[in-house]
């Protein structure tokens, strides 16, 4: 049994969670602490003291539920600084080994594929094998054939280097070392997606309150991530300016009667809204509210095909569209999903999670339990003590430690 806590990082709140994992992939929540996010926008840290002082609140109410101190965490990130390609590298198969491949040519491989100079500014976060060739044949495990050249694709995710550092910062102003630092939707994944999902092909789409993370998964490998800068809280601010009214009833009101397709038979239905002048309430039809959360829910799925169509994956996604986060909350999105997409949509939540889970069965909380399975599946046990420093390790030699479970 290991114990692990997680930090996920939003735009509006802040997510610790304190769980213990076995071998059965069964997540044990012993704590948990939710604050509102201040100080972080689109994903970015912005004024360092506030978000240190969210990130504590939340850190301190996960401690004091679950009974222990965090030392450490695996930490979510986003925001529209992520970047993300594809390289290739090639290696000559040792005759040493009678030309059998061994993971020391995959890893071989991909040494080379990320040898090439990174864009200006940007820190290496992920590396992620996901496409073998071996003499012109692809295969999917080449680990035992024989042959003469291999070569890896590899997915890579970058980010901004002042963007991951004051990540790094705030949590470590908490007196928390950092495990590791994921990329949101990957740590989504690792929470809502099976191994047939894996194998057959999705979309993970995972809708935060100013950014959504796509992840194309296919073959058991990912073979395309992208951060689009649209989220719930784009919603929002859309009713805002369109119809006057102020954040909260906005928010509250999409909440509540807020639907991706809008229905036509709702345009005699008038709502009264608090507008942005007090005494001045706002009237509008219930179809035109609904109207404008449809057309901007039509652009995020735009954004999203768009990114399918550069996704180095030709073959199918069986699986369909996986969609989770807060923003996956939204009345008939799934609806919408299935009308553009043709394919099966389902809303993704964590399976196999006990202990203190109150209110935990949502999608708002997959990347923070999934920082949870990624920390079991790629890491150690993280430094925390009843009444317990690592240090933030080169990516590559954290990328060696957890290649070989990520290897086929």
């Amino acid at each position: 049994m290991r114990t692990i806590a997680g930090i996920d990082i939003g735009s509006t709140k802040i997510i610790t969670m304190i769980a213990q994992m076995d071998g059965e992939q069964i997540i044990t929540v012993l704590g948990y602490g939710v604050a509102p996010a201040r100080g972080v926008e689109r994903g970015i840290i912005v004024k360092l003291e506030e978000a240190t002082r969210s990130i504590k609140a939340s850190i301190t109410q996960a401690e004091q539920m679950g009974g222990y101190r965090v030392g450490s965490a695996y930490v979510s990130i986003t925001g529209k600084h992520i970047q993300s390609f594809t390289r290739t590298g090639p290696v000559a198969i040792s005759r040493e080994y009678d030309g059998h491949v061994r993971h020391e040519d995959i890893l071989r491989a991909v040494e080379i594929a990320q040898a090439e100079p990174l864009p200006a500014n940007v820190e290496l976060l992920h590396v992620m094998p996901f496409r073998y060739t071996l003499d012109t044949q692809a295969v999917q495990d080449p680990i035992g054939m024989r042959g003469y050249r291999l070569e890896v694709d590899v997915h890579i995710v970058v980010c901004d280097i002042s963007a991951i550092q004051n990540i790094i910062k705030v949590v470590q102003n908490c007196n928390v070392e950092i495990d590791d630092v994921v990329l949101q939707q990957l740590a989504s994944a690792e929470a809502v997606l099976t191994d047939d999902d894996r194998q057959n092909g999705v979309v993970l789409v995972d809708i935060g309150s100013d950014t959504t993370g796509v992840a194309f998964v296919a073959q058991g490998a990912t073979w395309h991530t992208h951060v689009i800068p649209v989220g719930g809280h784009t919603i929002t601010n859309d009713l805002i300016l369109m119809f006057q009214l102020n954040h909260a009833i906005a928010e509250q009101t999409k909440q509540s009667i807020g639907e991706a397709v809008a229905d036509p038979h709702r345009h005699r239905d008038v709502i009264e809204l608090e507008g942005q002048r007090p005494g001045e309430p706002v009237s509008l039809s219930r179809l035109h509210f609904n109207e404008a959360i449809q057309a901007r829910c039509d652009e995020l799925i735009d954004f999203i095909i768009y990114e399918v169509s550069q996704s180095s994956y030709m073959g199918a996604y069986n699986a369909g569209v996986v969609l989770t986060g807060g923003g996956a909350q939204l009345r008939n999105l799934d609806i919408l999903f299935y009308e553009r997409f043709n394919a099966p949509i389902r809303i993704g939540v964590t399976e196999d999670v006990y202990g203190r889970i109150d209110g935990l069965n949502t999608p708002a909380y997959t990347t923070v339990l999934g920082l949870i399975r990624w920390g079991y599946r790629h890491g150690q046990s993280g430094k925390h003590s009843r009444d317990e420093d690592s240090k933030w390790v080169d990516v590559y030699e954290r990328f060696k430690m957890w290649l070989r479970e990520f290897l086929p």
